[in-house]
């Protein structure tokens, strides 16, 4: 090497000079640290899945992150520093995510199972972040004048902050929607004794739940979970309704993935059908749900797609896609600056769940005449904006109670305290109807 080639090598500034390749102790530390999360993706998704589930299962939920870590192992010794740093950030919240849904589980029950591997991924996962703030600050430019120098530096922490916000963050998001859940079965508080249960899907999944036989032939689904319809059953119980509760799939006892946005999950609400449906204390004709939150969004779906469901109350139904936030929960400039981030959320949920989204509930409401609907909505709470709309598309007979309240699902204790608003179930109908309580009234829960 000529005397002329040193003395350019010299010179050339920091932030051009590429790694040495293989031998770079950066790119070492790179591809020790994706390795240990590319463990965990491989225990995780092929070697130990969940319960009730296969690795044929997983295969896009597997095989894309893998994928995403051989592109980053064979690009990043070939690229700056910038890009290298922009490399090491999803891989790095990959890894702490990843090893944080083991950290979730370990707290509700114990390890088990990939758990291990997921807590090896936190440290893989903070080790790249700390080598991507090494990288960029090895890199900072010094040859140039102060005023340019800091306002490249300001443009280029607002480009990785956005990067961070839009990508980054709404990836792990994905990640996490799909892959932590409620482990814990909590204790039965009915109201009345109750029997243990177990439900089987028509994908062969087996899921754990209670149900208090009927004094009246009905029965109510009050869903998703054991823990948050509780309340909602023991008011139930006690006007005589049969009510079935039961971990959704994915959580606490029950077999599969979970999903927080309920994708899939109206298989589960049919299985629930199918068993009351056999049941000697139900009559036909008599079998309603009451879904709360996500549950209420799933209980709407699948009454449009004509599951057995003869009336559904949905409180705090909001939005499960990024096509159903476009339509109605963002509006003017901010729902196109919003969108990046919405379309990467539905985007990662899809990769990590192995699912497509749902169709839209807007276009679904239509289909559930005419069986009865009550939608319920806190006018308080902002992920519950879209159930007016909701109202608008459903036919025949519906209603929406808009509560004053300021929490999500808070209408629940203002209809127990409140006796001049309100809708009743009546439990002498044939089927399940809804009724105006009499001026004066107690006109309990709306059911």
């Amino acid at each position: 090497m000529t005397a002329t080639t040193h003395t350019a090598l010299r010179e050339r500034p920091a932030h051009r000079l590429r790694p040495t390749g293989y031998a770079s102790l950066d790119y070492a530390i790179f591809l020790a640290c994706a390795g240990a999360i590319a463990l965990h993706v491989i225990d995780d998704s092929f070697l130990q899945p969940q319960p009730g589930t296969a690795a044929a299962d997983h295969l896009v939920s597997g095989l894309v992150p893998l994928a995403m870590l051989a592109l980053a192992a064979l690009v990043f010794p070939r690229s700056r520093a910038g890009a290298r740093a922009a490399i090491a950030l999803p891989l790095a919240a990959l890894g702490i995510v990843g090893g944080l849904e083991a950290v979730h589980y370990w707290r509700e029950v114990a390890l088990s199972g990939d758990d291990y591997t997921g807590l090896l991924a936190i440290p893989a996962g903070l080790a790249l972040l700390g080598l991507a703030a090494v990288t960029l600050w090895r890199s900072r430019r010094l040859d140039d004048r102060c005023p340019w120098r800091y306002g490249r530096r300001a443009l280029i922490g607002v480009a990785g902050v956005t990067v961070t916000l839009q990508l980054v963050v709404p990836l792990g998001m994905g990640y996490a929607f799909t892959h932590l859940s409620r482990a814990e079965v909590p204790p039965a508080d009915l109201g009345a004794p109750h029997r243990d249960v177990t439900l089987e899907t028509s994908d062969g999944l087996e899921l754990e739940g209670w149900y208090v036989p009927s004094r009246n032939g009905a029965a109510v689904i009050a869903f998703p979970g054991r823990k948050g319809p509780q309340n909602r059953a023991r008011m139930l119980v006690e006007h005589g309704y049969g009510v079935l509760l039961f971990d959704r799939r994915g959580e606490g006892a029950s077999d599969g993935d979970g999903n927080a946005f309920g994708w899939g999950g109206d298989k589960d609400i049919l299985a629930a059908i199918e068993f009351l449906e056999r049941r000697p204390d139900v009559d036909a004709g008599r079998i309603g749900g009451i879904g709360l939150s996500v549950g209420g969004e799933l209980m709407l779906q699948a009454a449009a797609e004509g599951a057995g469901l003869d009336a559904v109350v949905s409180d705090g139904a909001g939005t499960r896609s990024a096509a159903e936030q476009l339509d109605g929960e963002l509006s003017g400039a901010g729902k196109w600056l919003a969108l990046p981030f919405v379309a990467t959320v539905t985007a990662a949920t899809a990769v990590f769940s192995d699912s497509a989204p749902p169709a839209k509930l807007i276009d679904l409401m239509p289909r559930i005449a005419p069986r009865p609907v009550l939608l319920i909505q806190s006018t308080g709470a902002d992920n519950e904006t879209m159930n007016p709309s909701y109202h608008r598309a459903a036919r025949e007979p519906k209603q929406l109670w808009r509560a004053p309240a300021d929490k999500h699902m808070g209408a629940f204790g203002l209809a127990r305290r409140s006796t001049s608003a309100g809708w009743s179930a009546s439990s002498n109908a044939r089927c399940w109807s809804f009724e105006r309580p009499a001026p004066g009234s107690d006109p309990g829960w709306p059911v």
